[in-house]
């Protein structure tokens, strides 16, 4: 247990730093828009191309990986999208951001270097395909259902093409599309630029998840609506539970993948859940609660996960 917590600590440890001097030192918010302009627009792309052009292009294709990582996201949404429909009486807009805390793990700050550190370089394929794949259905699905809530101010026709654009031009998919790429051809950087990439690399996880802890420290939350708890038992234990069935139904795979899937389907809430919720002005203060909260008790379940990951036990409770 000592070398899971040696592994997960510093993670959280720099989250909660961001925190403590978030509320320490009472800098302005407007601070914070280069950093993550930094982490959203170089960091993290420079991580997912190197982890996508370094894989050999045959591992990039495994359709069933894919379904179940995905499927199992999808099914994530859709029961903390009912759970919120039932407790706030068909509040369409609040809902689905409310769906969001329940199945938008934090798959691009916390998910890649934590992943790798418990599982070395076998997570580097299964992170890239996770994250591109829920971030096609999340940035998918938020905006139509937005839209069908009357809280999107555009059209039908209008909203599609953003939501299109949005999937295309996002920096993170641009890149892992990029890595593609790079590994279909054998592309090989010049060592500068490769020197270049890796110290962008280095650099993602420490600022993103530093940046989260500060972002969440200035948004305070007066009170926590009692949908919170119900949503973060799904993203925390079920979301993960749902991720292990449907890899049991897909199997097989490679026990590198198995612990990745689950692992990062164990990742609490998203900042970019309340990034969202912000944009369509819906369920603000309980995505910044949700974000906290969730980040707090993942402590004890993440670390759960990881010591079965560590120990080899998820493969024993697969459903056969």
């Amino acid at each position: 247990m000592i070398e899971v917590l040696n592994l997960a600590l510093p993670y959280f440890g720099l989250i909660f730093l961001g925190y403590f001097f978030g509320k320490l030192k009472k800098l302005p918010e407007i601070g914070l828009a280069w950093m993550n302009f930094f982490i959203l627009y170089v960091a993290l792309p420079a991580l997912f191309y190197r982890i996508v052009a370094q894989t050999p292009f045959e591992q990039l294709n495994n359709v069933p990986f894919v379904l179940a990582t995905t499927l199992g996201t999808a099914a994530a949404f859709g029961l903390s999208f009912a759970i919120a429909i039932a407790i706030r009486r068909c509040d369409m807009g609040g809902s689905t951001i409310a769906a969001l805390a329940g199945s938008y793990g934090n798959i691009g700050y916390m998910g890649p270097g934590l992943a790798l550190a418990t599982l070395g370089p076998a997570a580097a394929v299964p992170v890239a395909l996770i994250f591109c794949f829920d971030s096609i259905f999340l940035f998918s699905i938020t905006p139509l259902l937005m839209a069908l809530s009357g809280s999107g101010k555009k059209s039908a026709g209008a909203t599609t093409v953003d939501v299109i654009r949005q999937i295309v031009l996002h920096p993170l998919i641009l890149a892992t599309g990029l890595g593609v790429f790079a590994a279909a051809a054998n592309f090989e950087a010049p060592v500068a630029l490769d020197r270049l990439l890796q110290f962008l690399h280095n650099a993602a996880a420490p600022a993103a998840l530093f940046t989260l802890g500060v972002t969440v420290a200035l948004r305070p939350l007066e009170r926590m609506p009692w949908e919170v708890p119900a949503l973060l038992g799904v993203k925390l234990i079920i979301h993960p539970t749902l991720a292990l069935l449907l890899l049991s139904l897909f199997a097989p795979f490679e026990q590198s993948w198995i612990y990745t899937a689950v692992l990062m389907a164990a990742l609490p809430p998203a900042l970019n859940v309340f990034v969202l919720g912000r944009q369509y002005e819906a369920w603000v203060e309980p995505a910044s609660g949700s974000v906290l909260l969730g980040t707090l008790v993942s402590v004890a379940t993440l670390t759960t996960v990881m010591w079965l990951v560590q120990h080899g036990v998820l493969t024993q409770l697969m459903f056969r």
